[in-house]
């Protein structure tokens, strides 16, 4: 990859695992260059490999480059699989947060609430109390999700964008709520340099 004038963002979340998760990339980081900022998206590069454990290996090496290259972590924070987020997304954010970088996050939760709340909405909790089915502790810090995760996104300096801080302007696709978090990070990237 040659490296360009513009902020380069890695764009962390699962949305490899979407429908068309290379028009979902494309469009995103078209998104990002309207911005001012070169996105990286994890399907960027060809992978090879001679059996899923090697190919694996080389979608892991693959995607540690990206992010090395990168400026800051744009992350999909959204609610996958379960409660929380996409564990390799919060790799990632770790991964990124290790090495300093900033780290602008959002969520297309449809009705986004802390992490304690989506566990009692997604009956995960036993009744009103913090605790889960297997008797372990809920977290409950008021956040949206893990608080390694969470805090890693306000130490950094930023917020988690969500629905609801897009919908005051009428849209509210998973699109535009990442184009205000790359709309954030621009602002923030573009003014360090």
């Amino acid at each position: 990859m040659t490296r360009t004038n513009f902020p380069i963002v890695y764009l962390a979340g699962p949305d490899v695992f979407y429908p068309e998760p290379i028009e979902v990339g494309r469009r995103k980081k078209a998104a990002c260059e309207r911005y001012g900022l070169q996105g990286l998206y994890p399907l960027d590069g060809a992978v090879t490999g001679a059996n899923p454990k090697q190919i694996a290996m080389e979608i892991f090496r693959q995607n540690c480059r990206l992010m090395d290259q990168a400026d800051a972590i744009i992350a999909n924070m959204t609610p996958f699989r379960g409660a929380g987020m996409d564990a390799g997304t919060a790799f990632e954010i770790g991964y990124a947060r290790a090495q300093r970088k900033p780290i602008f996050a959002y969520s297309d939760e449809e009705n986004p609430c802390d992490y304690a709340e989506r566990m009692r909405r997604l009956d995960l909790a036993d009744g009103d109390r913090l605790i889960d089915r297997d008797g372990l502790t809920i977290e409950d810090f008021g956040l949206p999700d893990n608080l390694m995760m969470a805090c890693a996104v306000l130490d950094s300096g930023n917020k988690l964008i969500t629905r609801h801080d897009v919908m005051a302007s009428g849209v509210g696709s998973e699109l535009a709520i990442f184009e205000a978090c790359v709309q954030r990070a621009a602002a923030v990237l573009t003014s360090r340099r």
